[in-house]
């Protein structure tokens, strides 16, 4: 049996051009395929293959124009010639038009300060199985509503594969694991541990009884703003519909994005309890 990992790194990060809002720069987004490689190697029973595609939106093939025998369209503003491609925002009409939208789920939260982000990746997920058809998907938790998301997608079109959340992997003074932690300076690093600790707090304090939610959510804007974070949002919802709560009596998770200098960070923590 062949074990395999799918990284869709290139083509991910092709996505985010639908994603990206103005205000981040998708070419500083970190990117580390051949780190991602050994952290592979590592792994515990080894893995035999590893997909890495191209640019999984360009089918851009324009008969009136020639970049020197590539009839690939160059993309706006690139300064090399022949190697631009059709980018899935381009307005040429060669670019990608065909969207997968799980409508209600990717409006709160993230969707707020990001409205196409979902688009993006719930399209290039799909392009993704239906190239690797697997039976088993993992996807990090700590996107929780990226998760839900691609959850309810594989539900409505009927994929037959397994989604699992994969729990959140915490550095050893709680920070949650993330790619853009390497662009923290060490003084926005110890500032962003109040997103854990804040949410382990209120955690604390729903499981002893307190389930009022504008309560434990100024507990966290609180603690993060003082540490010198600038919040995105911190919100209190129902783990599978993402529907916002105001007390406390089933099953919930509370996601917490912020700013620590010019890097977003997003982190969460389910509460399980029930009333």
């Amino acid at each position: 049996m062949v074990k395999g990992y799918e990284i869709p790194r290139q083509s991910h990060r092709l996505s985010t051009h639908d994603g990206f809002s103005p205000s981040e720069d998708l070419s500083t987004y970190p990117s580390d395929f051949h780190g991602d490689i050994q952290k592979l190697m590592a792994v515990t029973g080894g893995v035999d293959v590893v997909f890495h595609p191209n640019n999984l939106y360009d089918y851009g093939t324009n008969p009136n124009v020639n970049n020197g025998g590539d009839n690939r369209i160059e993309r706006k503003g690139s300064k090399e010639k022949g190697e631009g491609v059709v980018s899935c925002v381009e307005d040429s009409g060669f670019g990608h038009e065909t969207w997968v939208r799980v409508e209600r789920l990717e409006k709160g939260m993230c969707g707020k300060s990001r409205p196409v982000f979902f688009r993006g990746v719930a399209t290039i997920v799909t392009k993704l199985f239906n190239i690797v058809e697997p039976d088993v998907a993992l996807f990090g938790k700590k996107d929780y509503q990226q998760w839900r998301i691609i959850q309810r997608m594989v539900r409505d079109l009927d994929f037959s594969i397994k989604v699992i959340g994969s729990e959140i992997v915490r550095e050893s003074d709680g920070l949650a694991m993330s790619s853009r932690n390497v662009h923290l300076s060490p003084e926005h690093r110890e500032q962003a541990l109040s997103i854990n600790r804040s949410l382990s707090r209120a955690r604390i304090a729903a499981e002893k009884g307190q389930v009022n939610c504008r309560e434990l959510r100024d507990s966290v804007i609180e603690a993060i703003e003082e540490a010198g974070g600038k919040l995105d949002y911190a919100e209190i919802a129902d783990q599978e519909s993402l529907g916002a709560v105001e007390e406390i009596r089933s099953p919930v998770v509370f996601c917490v994005a912020a700013w620590f200098g010019k890097v977003r960070l997003i982190d969460n923590m389910e509460i399980n309890i029930r009333n």
